[in-house]
């Protein structure tokens, strides 16, 4: 049996970033837009300076850019890859990473990765929210 859940019901129906953003108030926030019997897809919206957490999953994962500028951290690079509006970023699979939202606007993303994909801590260099060696600011 298939699961689908898509944001809007109907495939035929439109939603804008816009309504979404509306809907949903100022950024932290994220909204799954589908989900089916092998990919997930969420819309994220957070502000500058919001913590993510230095994780890895089993499977690819990528993202596409939606608004602002995101720096990603991926273990095996010495630097940053740095995506814009329109960009779009793969993350391989038991590669731990984490982000940084650049700028002072907030930032926006469609993450799809597969279905049941979470995040992942049981590595050396992996850890939830506030673990110190995960955070890295921006260099000047």
């Amino acid at each position: 049996m298939s699961v689908i859940e898509p944001l809007l019901g109907d495939v035929t129906q439109l939603a804008s970033l816009d309504e979404l953003k509306d809907r949903h108030g100022p950024p932290p926030w994220s909204e799954r837009l589908v989900a089916n019997e092998t990919q997930q897809a969420f819309l994220i919206h957070q502000p500058p300076g919001h913590p993510c957490d230095t994780h890895y999953h089993l499977h690819d994962e990528w993202w596409v850019v939606l608004e602002g500028e995101i720096a990603w951290y991926f273990e095996g690079r010495a630097d940053p890859v740095v995506a814009r509006a329109g960009q779009v970023v793969y993350g391989p699979a038991l590669r731990w990473h984490h982000l940084q939202i650049r700028g002072d606007a907030p930032s926006t993303r469609i993450a799809i990765n597969r279905l049941g994909e979470f995040h992942r801590y049981d590595r050396p260099g992996c850890g939830p929210v506030g673990s110190a060696e995960q955070w890295r600011p921006e260099s000047s």
